[in-house]
């Protein structure tokens, strides 16, 4: 089939891998322009715009698709469908309309449980035992469209969102893999969304970083893994903004901590909660890096400090 892929960050590089390895013919790659980043601000390709120059694709960046010019480019190369995974626009419905089997999109979760912009950060912090991916159909109404394909994949004890961010990027190339199959075959089974479950992932803001100790130690646990990578949990220490990377739920544990407050025990630093005690197990300090715990307390006496 005459493919059109669109798509911007890391999470979309599995599946066009996947394309690039298959018999499939990709007649254009598009992606975000180039942005500032790093220290310099210097204009910065996408990661899908390296690997498709890398595979020798024809590559094209528009801000949207307001100009004929770039719709008439697309309409073009007369493709059969297009795949839109994490491409961070909202396309138009003369894009929907252009590949004979319209737009079909990757979304990071089980829909209709998570639609909207964090849906794998949402279902951690929720409490959700499992995630995946859904193949569906594009229509303008965000993430809406017809069901095509689930992949499924359970959340760990330990799973954070980068965890799982790497998982489903992986299993999002394989189930559109066995879609793209369905759909040479004319197998297609497109399954209507229930509005009844929806639930709208919102986007993750920096304000939502900061810990409340007097909540319980598992809504504390699964927010610090969901933050991770960004916007990182923190929690004020002795004046600073102290990051929290990784923590641990102490089960069992006997000792009793007021909420906020701090206690080492051998290698651990331990945090009062709510309702339990957590144990962190990697921060970071403003400037300085990303430390285990260990090597924190090695150069800090935190017994007896209040977090927050």
């Amino acid at each position: 089939m005459k493919i059109i892929f669109a798509g911007t960050p890391d999470f979309a590089l599995p599946t066009l891998q996947m394309l690039i390895d298959s018999k499939h013919d990709i007649c254009a790659v598009y992606t975000q322009p180039d942005r500032p980043a790093g220290r310099g601000r210097k204009l910065t390709p996408s990661p899908i715009k390296k690997l498709a120059l890398e595979s020798s694709l024809s590559v094209f960046q528009p801000e949207n698709f307001k100009q004929s010019d770039d719709l008439e480019q697309l309409q073009i190369f007369d493709a059969d469908v297009m795949i839109v995974v994490a491409y961070g626009l909202i396309l138009p419905q003369t894009v929907l309309d252009s590949p004979k089997n319209g737009c079909l999109n990757i979304h990071g979760s089980l829909l209709p449980r998570w639609r909207g912009a964090a849906p794998i950060h949402r279902a951690l912090m929720a409490g959700d035992k499992e995630t995946g991916v859904t193949i569906m159909q594009v229509i303008k109404k965000l993430d809406a469209g017809d069901m095509l394909h689930k992949e499924y994949c359970p959340i760990g004890e330990l799973d954070t969102s980068s965890d799982l961010h790497d998982k489903l990027a992986t299993l999002g190339a394989m189930g559109l893999d066995k879609v793209l199959l369905q759909l040479e075959k004319n197998q297609l089974q497109p399954e209507v969304q229930d509005e009844k479950q929806v639930n709208y992932a919102e986007k993750l803001e920096k304000s939502e970083s900061l810990l409340d100790w007097k909540q319980s130690v598992e809504v504390l646990d699964r927010k610090i893994r969901g933050l991770n990578s960004w916007p990182v949990a923190q929690t004020c220490y002795q004046g600073k903004n102290l990051r929290i990377w990784v923590t641990q739920i102490m089960k069992g544990c006997e000792q009793k901590l007021e909420p906020g407050y701090v206690f080492s025990e051998g290698k651990q630093m331990l945090v009062g909660t709510g309702d339990g005690i957590l144990s962190l197990q990697e921060v970071q300090l403003p400037g300085g890096k990303r430390l285990p715990i260990q090597a924190f307390l090695n150069a800090h006496k935190v017994d007896g400090i209040k977090l927050g």
